[in-house]
């Protein structure tokens, strides 16, 4: 099989866009010394120019009834110079001669100048230099160069080219301001992506990417419409299922209801037995599954109309009698524990039947003891069901909510029903915008933990 690499938009996003960064920086750091050079060499001015003239003449006319020796003493100063300029007198081999060593600073002009080939001045960052006037005394050849103290405000280039450390800062600094640049702007839409994946998988059906990410002309915006069209092909898909399973489960009724006329018209003539007990208990059996099944669709397509904001421990009262009548049956502890006042919107049947599933599992498998508690927690209701029973293996602990689940505890029809109560539960909670999760207990047991939206009034 072969293969071939064609360079995709992101690709060439990347490439150009690291490229690019990396050939600014290196282009930056490049071109400062050649900036810092440009910014503070010129030309001889002509007012430079003519204090080296002056001074050039100064010395023909001192050394003309002096000595040679005069030239070592000179301290490079003229007599009446107002401003401080001092000059530096150097033969034709380029040794100072009023003084007894150059310095570097001098040194490095008079390599500027000798590159430049005429002369030049240079802002270093205190003084200025300049020159070089070349002069003929006494049948030699002379160079004089002028220094004096001169600062002026740099540009921050200049600055950075003379301090390593900041201008690898500073480019480390650009590079990663110009690198997260790119990587926020490629990044932006996959995270938009992810959390509408996230909230695909929570069973949020109609979360689309948004358009604009879905517009881009790149492999980005390419996912982004497969992903949309992949959550349309998966929403219409439950909706159709769940249609089947809601017509179905209609469908059934009616010959379920002939089966049971005709099972009462066979025991009304006195047809007795085994086998009609059994037809009977199996036709109780489906009617309660075809129950079921209605609800579980009922539930996932509830009437914004019968939300209503009620008490939770109002709209649970019928529930929580039931269920103590039940546990005082079974010879088991149920503790409730629901404070006043804890209002919240929601659908008073969904929420009892979330509720009431829950309790008669909790009832069913507890040794002895369940518990029931609510509590407020910031803008969320939480409601845990805890038992003390055998709990169940932690690797099920997110399947047991999904229809027709039963754990292996629980899989005969008599224990474990068919699988669809807890599933009816998670449908009600998200309805109301919540979650429901179980885990394990300590020493032993299930608890359930219900979080729905509060109410608060100011």
């Amino acid at each position: 099989m072969k293969y071939s690499f064609t360079p995709n938009k992101i690709f060439i996003k990347l490439l150009l866009g690291f490229w690019l960064c990396s050939s600014m920086i290196i282009a930056i750091v490049a071109l400062l010394p050649l900036l810092q050079e440009r910014y503070d060499r010129a030309p001889l001015q002509p007012r430079l120019e003519l204090q080296l003239s002056k001074a050039a003449s100064w010395l023909q006319q001192e050394a003309a009834g002096k000595s040679f020796h005069m030239l070592n003493q000179w301290n490079g100063h003229r007599p009446g110079e107002e401003r401080p300029v001092r000059f530096y007198l150097m033969d034709a081999d380029g040794q100072l001669i009023n003084g007894k060593r150059s310095s570097r600073l001098l040194r490095q002009f008079m390599l500027m100048a000798e590159e430049a080939g005429h002369p030049i001045s240079h802002q270093f960052r205190n003084d200025l230099v300049f020159g070089p006037y070349e002069f003929t005394m006494r049948g030699k050849q002379y160079s004089l160069f002028g220094r004096m103290p001169a600062h002026h405000p740099r540009p921050l280039f200049l600055f950075l080219a003379d301090n390593k450390l900041a201008t690898l800062l500073l480019a480390i600094a650009l590079s990663g301001s110009l690198c997260a640049l790119l990587a926020w702007h490629l990044g932006k839409p996959l995270r938009q992506l992810k959390s509408s994946a996230e909230a695909l998988a929570k069973g949020e059906l109609d979360c689309r990417v948004d358009s604009r990410t879905a517009k881009r002309s790149d492999e980005v915006g390419q996912l982004a419409q497969a992903f949309n069209a992949m959550a349309d092909a998966i929403q219409t898909t439950l909706n159709s299922q769940q249609r089947l399973i809601s017509d179905v489960s209609h469908e059934l009724r009616t010959p379920l209801t002939r089966l049971q006329l005709s099972l009462a018209l066979a025991r009304k003539r006195g047809l007795q037995g085994t086998e009609i007990d059994r037809i009977g208990y199996e036709a109780e059996q489906l009617e309660l599954l075809i129950n079921e099944l209605l609800e579980l669709s009922r539930v996932k397509s509830p009437d914004a109309q019968q939300m209503k904001l009620l008490d939770l421990s109002e709209t649970l009262c019928q529930v929580l009698d039931d269920a103590e009548f039940e546990a005082e049956q079974q010879f088991k502890l149920l503790h409730i524990d629901i404070p006043e006042q804890l209002e919240l919107v929601h659908n008073p049947r969904l929420i009892s039947r979330a509720i009431e599933n829950l309790l008669r599992n909790a009832i069913r498998y507890a040794s002895a003891r369940v518990t029931l508690i609510a509590r407020s927690a910031g803008d969320w209701l939480e409601i845990c069901i805890e038992d003390d029973g055998p709990g169940i293996p932690p690797h099920e602990l997110e399947a047991i909510f999904r229809p027709f689940y039963r754990p292996d505890s629980a899989r005969e029809r008599e224990s474990g029903g068919w699988g669809l109560g807890l599933a009816i539960t998670q449908a009600a909670i998200q309805a109301h915008n919540g979650v429901v999760k179980a885990g394990n207990a300590s020493p032993t047991g299930l608890r359930v933990v219900i979080r729905l939206p509060l109410v608060r009034h100011s």
